[in-house]
């Protein structure tokens, strides 16, 4: 069979693509690695995931997407190519379709950086759609509906806050505040106040265990391993869940603003349907616990987590491209 279409939620995090008929084949880091000073493609996604922070000096890895945005722009096509060609497979014959995630905050320079190094890596057309409006779909909001309807889609490097409406985004911002700001905050808590350095790896995984959004009684507790600063030398240390919570929190604190922000500049009636039916989270990083629990005591609004909050934008192009034709004439002509 050859491919004609492929859907891809291009994340600062993690990168996935779908294929009409075959759902999402790919779920990979978005990460690249990179050998100097000639700048060949080593390894790209999982593999090159895995060459984080245990490189010699002649391999370098890279994000090259900062807060959901190109930061390197050769490195972000290379890797869009892997992507495409191994969904495609090296011998189809047709330059895809290809409908890929942008911030709702995208600048145009932005915006020509993602389309232009698409169609270097092999796409025939490309359609740019706005995260919250993929998000939306995904998560099966009624987005021609005129009821509105909010949405907060907290991913690796920005946090989408969107009111839909007919189709169209009513009020919004994007905050490049994350998961990636989580797991910082996260080192920095630990170095500040044990003397403990670790990885981002190591971050995230704690963040992952026992990473919670509100303290509880019934905190839970994990065993991690970094470099102690005063000595050098390997240290043990357990840390529990409301410490990952009081790290955290200024984070959630900012992403809670960013949200009543949007609410300020909401029509009346809209905030109105917000009210009564809750915000709608997705992405990721709204799996830290008790999150939706943060938001009720913080907005007076209830708040839930989508179904599979991780794949919300990538169902999202799923949704676009079954039904291409049509959203050509309304979606996708909008910037």
């Amino acid at each position: 069979m050859f491919v004609r279409k492929i859907g891809i939620d291009l994340g600062t995090t993690n990168t996935l693509v779908f294929l009409p008929d075959k759902g999402i084949v790919i779920n990979e880091p978005t990460v690249v690695a990179l050998r100097k000073p000639d700048n060949t493609v080593l390894a790209v996604g999982a593999e090159a995931k895995e060459m984080v922070g245990r490189t010699p000096d002649d391999i370098v890895t890279y994000k090259p997407l900062k807060d959901g945005v190109i930061a390197e722009y050769y490195i972000t096509e290379a890797m869009l190519r892997y992507f495409i060609s191994k969904s495609v497979g090296n011998f189809n014959i047709f330059r895809p379709e290809v409908v890929i995630s942008v911030p709702a905050g995208i600048t145009s320079t932005e915006y020509r950086a993602v389309m232009n190094a698409a169609k270097e890596a092999g796409a025939r057309e490309v359609y740019l759609v706005k995260e919250p409006l993929l998000a939306s779909l995904g998560a099966g909001i009624p987005i021609h509906s005129s009821e509105g309807n909010m949405i907060v889609n907290i991913g690796g490097g920005t946090t989408e806050v969107a009111v839909i409406s007919l189709g169209g985004i009513v009020a919004w911002s994007s905050l490049r505040v994350a998961g990636n700001r989580f797991d910082h905050s996260i080192i920095e808590y630990i170095k500040k106040k044990y003397g403990l350095a670790i990885g981002e790896g190591t971050a995230e995984n704690i963040k992952i265990t026992i990473g919670t959004a509100i303290p509880n009684r019934n905190k839970t507790e994990m065993k991690i391993r970094g470099r102690d600063l005063s000595s050098g030398l390997p240290k043990d240390l357990i840390i529990n869940s409301n410490e990952i919570a009081e790290a955290v929190n200024p984070h959630l604190v900012d992403i809670v603003n960013s949200v009543q922000s949007v609410f300020n500049v909401t029509p009346p009636e809209l905030a109105a349907d917000i009210m009564e039916k809750g915000v709608i989270m997705s992405g990721g990083s709204s799996q830290l616990r008790d999150f939706d629990e943060f938001f009720k005591r913080a907005l007076g609004v209830s708040a839930y987590v989508a179904e599979d909050p991780i794949l919300c934008v990538a169902k999202g192009t799923a949704t676009i491209l079954n039904h291409l034709d049509v959203y050509k004439r309304t979606l996708l002509n909008r910037r």
